[in-house]
């Protein structure tokens, strides 16, 4: 009886035991939680928080339309005549201008963008990380709102291609992002020094403009580990100074890796969601081609103007069917959820006269240009 009673006793100790170890890993848990929540609350304005997934929400899935301007929307009046031809329950705007810079009727033509500027913005210089951070605060306010499920990040200069209905329809209907993505074989940005964190084999280049799911959107928004290292070593080469003279070489050294043409391209491949993607953009840019090595300009997006966004030319972009990735000899049919589609919903950069072309001859909708423009913006 007695060793009964031992035994017992022995059991009932290493129960107790167990018991306490649970409890204690769970209030550590807790405060785990309690303090990283605290930490979010109290955290830097212009850091992106990272957000939990909400599968459900109420009414339709939206469009987040993401414009990274210097300033105002220099073509307001044309996006106008596009929101205006869709439903207001189907799409949300957000900008990132200027500092303080704020979207009201005496700096905008359309009621559609008053007050949509970010309060958190940043001072954005092309060719550093504040590019993609401008990217990442854009993507982070869009996300707050669970009903956008598509997020469309487009420039001051880009214009739409067709109406509010094809594009909606074209986006949604994909379970995939549209990224322009592939292997960066011919240039040298990338450096050893990037490596572990990102090893040469998932370095990839690409066009900055483009069109997310939620969970990528998330992938961008949540990282801070990849983002950090385009920080680290992605810094702005300076512009030749004739006075410098050869010192001007040096100062050519300093490694410039155009973070926006990489950064999203390299994160979602490193997190392996390749198979997840489009691998194109769906904005369409026409670079001048004589650029060469020796020109100090570089390539760089030709910009179209009244004369040359003819009905003609828009023809020529809307009937391209696919693209050709000359690194990779791979050729990118367009499709959207396995559907031949053209491969360009919006294009750029389009000047003010083109915009109003395209306007005038019913790219978007039929609109009276002087309704919307007579305010002399």
């Amino acid at each position: 009886m007695a060793a009964r009673t031992v035994k017992r006793r022995h059991v009932s100790s290493r129960l107790s035991c167990k018991l306490f170890i649970v409890f204690t890993v769970s209030i550590f848990c807790i405060v785990v939680l309690v303090t990283a929540g605290l930490f979010s609350l109290n955290s830097n304005s212009t850091k992106p928080s990272v957000r939990i997934s909400r599968a459900f929400f109420d009414g339709p899935p939206k469009i987040a339309f993401l414009f990274l301007v210097r300033r105002n929307v220099p073509l307001d009046f044309l996006w106008g005549a596009f929101f205006q031809n869709g439903d207001v329950s189907n799409f949300s705007i957000y900008v990132h201008s200027m500092p303080g810079f704020v979207l009201d009727e005496s700096t905008s033509r359309s009621h559609f963008f008053y007050g949509r500027q970010l309060s958190n913005s940043i001072q954005v210089l092309w060719g550093e990380s504040s590019m993609i951070q401008a990217e990442r605060l854009l993507l982070s306010a869009a996300l707050e709102d669970p009903a956008n499920q598509r997020f469309v990040l487009l420039s001051d200069s880009c214009v739409p291609l067709y109406n509010f209905s094809y594009v909606y329809n074209y986006i949604m209907v994909s379970p995939k992002s549209f990224v322009d993505s592939f292997l960066d074989a011919k240039e040298g940005r990338y450096t050893p020094k990037m490596s572990p964190k990102i090893p040469r084999e998932k370095w990839r280049k690409g066009s900055q403009w483009v069109t997310l799911v939620r969970n990528h959107a998330e992938v961008i928004v949540d990282d801070e580990v990849i983002f950090s290292v385009f920080k680290r070593y992605c810094k702005r080469r300076p512009p030749i100074d004739i006075r410098k003279g050869k010192l001007n070489l040096k100062l050519q050294k300093q490694h410039n890796c155009i973070p926006d043409e990489h950064y999203v391209q390299t994160l979602l491949a490193l997190h392996g969601l390749e198979g997840e993607l489009e691998r194109r953009t769906v904005t369409y840019t026409l670079w001048n081609q004589s650029a060469t090595k020796t020109d100090n300009k570089g390539w760089h997006p030709i910009t179209f103007s009244y004369a040359n966004a003819g009905p003609r030319k828009i023809k020529e972009i809307k009937d391209i069917s696919h693209v050709y990735y000359e690194t990779e000899y791979r050729t990118e049919w367009c499709h959207s959820n396995s559907t031949s589609v053209p491969c360009f919903l919006f294009a750029r950069k389009f000047s003010r006269g083109a915009a109003m072309r395209l306007l005038s001859e019913g790219v978007i909708d039929h609109f009276e240009l002087s309704a919307l423009l007579g305010n002399g913006l």
